[in-house]
């Protein structure tokens, strides 16, 4: 039985390769796939977004090498970006609670 950590890096690991492998280089995700992967698993994140080229932007952000794919490096900086956004809202509003604690 694995820890939660491996659990949740196994799991990061088979579903980037579940959408990289529907076409072309199946190690890295071309546009199509990356638009299909973040609606299907992060569609609460595009729904703040009122911007129809999101998934342009985040391509055009996560590709550091211009190669008009993203490679599972390059995937893994938009997971720990957006869970780096997760832990401070969290904390943030974790302290807003505790202020209204008179205890």
């Amino acid at each position: 039985m694995c820890s939660s950590l491996q659990g949740a890096m196994e799991e990061l690991i088979k579903v980037f390769h579940r959408y990289s492998a529907k076409e072309g280089d199946k190690y890295k995700l071309n546009k199509k796939e990356l638009k299909i992967l973040l609606q299907e698993e992060l569609s609460d994140f595009l729904a703040c977004s009122n911007d129809p080229r999101v998934v342009e932007k985040i391509m055009g952000d996560l590709d550091e090498n211009r190669d008009g794919e993203v490679d599972f490096q390059e995937f893994v900086v938009l997971v720990v970006a957006l869970t780096v956004a997760c832990n401070e809202y969290f904390v943030d509003s974790h302290k807003g609670r505790n202020k209204g604690d008179s205890s």
